[in-house]
This record gives structure tokens, C-alpha cells and sequence, in this order.
């Protein structure tokens, strides 16, 4: 009996802890300070009165429903991103992060929320077709990105080379000034740049099936199920879909992950994936 009494001691002291350390790292009274590279238009730019796009508004509003009085989006190149993370400079990541196998077993996820894919910018006399037009071709990405990861892994396998650019306009900027043929970054990131810039055209797309969440530290268990009971409850209510339109200009397929709401928490198939059914409690 005694030994059973301790042992819930134990337990109930530990989950006091536990509780504390969440209630310390992400403060009910003070800004929700989150992570994001401020170079991916239109999910996130530096704007007249601070950054502004998809991504902003997004975490604007779940910071809103989750009871943060304001929120801080730190700007930090992607390269730096995870550093920030694991420092506890940041909260969580709220830039446009693909939902990998490997960073899954380094972090927790939300459940997915936007589709994406390979997107090629290319200048507007140029063509792309497929990958094969790759071969003998410079090809510009945004260092330390999945395009990055998925440039590395095919390089030697369509005959390109690879330039890395710490951001996204940079990379873009190698094309129009015809050091690369090409620059690989997201569809919709690629889509939304061809059409604030005349010079450019997206050359060719590669829906492959990836998608975007918000990345959380491993002990963060409990913060990243409030925030994506917060996202879920904006699928269901459509705000990321009137969000999507107001900043990308179109509607999304509407299979999209933009309105699907996912049982359990995390992404489903990958590593940290809890798959309990809970009810949602939109306020």
C-alpha cells in the first residue's frame, strides 16, 4: 500500500513539473513568440507595420484563439530555425516547414494544414518541361530547405548542379540574372513570386503530396495539441480557406489538407503521431 502511495506521489509530482516547465516556456500573459523567414511571399514578409501574409495572419488568429495576448514573429533564415527551436528562443516554427520523416524524429508536428510540392521558376523565354530539362543546367535553392534536401538527393540523377542561397529572393535573383536556369521552392511560393515579377514564369510543377505543419519541441506535447485544436477549429469554421484565397489569390483544391481535420494529433504516419480521437472545442 505504501509503496503504491508513493509511486503516485511520484507520478503526481512529476506531472506538476511538467506542467510548470509548459506553463514557463509559453507564458498565458506575455506574447507567443514564434519562428519564421521573413523571405517567402506571400506566406510571410517584412510589410510597413511588420511581417505580414498567409503565415502571419494564421498565427495571429490561433494565438488569438488560444489565449495569448499578442504574438512576436522572430525573423530567422531557415538555416537557423531548428537552433532557435531547441534554444527556446522561439516557441514553435511558423514558417512553411514540410512534414519529413526525419525531422519528425527530432520534433513534434501538428497535423498537416498545406499542401505543397516542387515548384521550378524559370525566366519567361526559357522552358521546362520535366526534370530531364535539368541536365547540364544550374539549379538555385534556398539553403537548408527540403528543396535543398531534394536537389542534393537528385543532382547526380538528372545531371544538374546545385547554387544554395541563404533566402528565397536570392535564389530567385540567380535566375533573373541568369546565374542558375532554375529556382526550386515551393508551388505556391513559386506561383505567387511569377506573378510579382514579369521576368519570371514557373516553369514546371511537382505535386508530390508534401505538406506543411507547425514544428514543436519533443516535450511540448500538450502546447502543440492546443494549438492544433486551434487550427482544426479554423478548417472547420473555413478561415484558413478565406485566409488562403485573400493571400494566394485562388481557391484551394478542395481535397487540400486546407480542410481536412485529422483524428488525433500530430501527422498521421509519422513518429509522434498520437492517433486519439478528440472532440473539437471551438470557441
Amino acid at each position: 500500500m505504501l509503496s503504491r502511495l508513493l509511486i503516485s506521489a511520484v507520478a503526481a509530482l512529476s506531472f506538476s513539473a511538467a506542467a510548470f516547465a509548459q506553463d514557463a516556456d509559453h507564458p498565458k500573459d506575455k506574447p507567443l513568440v514564434v519562428g519564421s523567414d521573413f523571405g517567402v511571399a506571400p506566406w510571410m514578409v517584412r510589410g510597413t507595420n511588420g511581417p505580414e501574409g498567409f503565415g502571419a495572419d494564421m498565427i495571429k488568429e490561433v494565438a488569438k484563439r488560444i489565449g495569448r495576448p499578442s504574438v512576436e514573429i522572430v525573423d530567422i533564415n531557415f538555416s537557423g530555425l531548428f537552433a532557435a527551436l531547441f534554444s527556446k528562443r522561439i516557441e514553435f516554427t511558423v514558417n512553411p516547414l514540410n512534414i519529413t520523416a526525419e525531422r519528425a524524429e527530432k520534433m513534434l508536428y501538428t497535423e498537416p494544414f498545406f499542401a505543397t510540392g516542387n515548384g521550378f521558376l524559370v525566366r519567361q523565354a526559357d522552358t521546362m518541361k520535366g526534370f530531364e530539362d535539368l541536365k547540364g543546367k544550374q539549379l538555385a535553392v534556398n539553403r537548408g530547405t527540403i528543396s535543398d534536401t531534394w536537389a542534393t538527393q537528385n543532382a547526380e540523377k538528372y545531371g544538374f548542379e546545385v547554387q544554395r542561397y541563404d533566402t528565397f529572393p536570392d535564389s530567385v535573383q540567380a535566375v533573373i540574372t541568369r546565374r542558375a536556369f532554375t529556382a526550386l521552392n515551393e508551388i505556391p511560393t513559386t506561383v505567387f513570386a511569377a506573378t510579382q515579377n514579369k521576368a519570371i514564369k514557373v516553369g514546371f510543377k511537382d505535386f508530390n503530396g508534401r505538406n506543411f505543419g507547425y514544428a514543436f519541441r519533443l516535450e511540448d506535447t500538450g502546447y502543440r495539441n492546443t494549438v492544433e485544436m486551434a487550427i482544426e477549429c479554423m478548417k472547420k469554421d473555413g478561415t484558413l480557406v478565406t485566409m488562403y484565397e485573400k493571400w494566394y489569390g485562388s481557391k484551394p483544391d478542395a481535397a487540400s489538407t486546407i480542410n481536412t481535420i485529422f483524428p488525433g494529433y500530430g501527422a498521421p504516419d509519422f513518429k509522434n503521431y498520437d492517433p486519439t480521437p478528440h472532440e473539437l472545442a471551438c470557441k
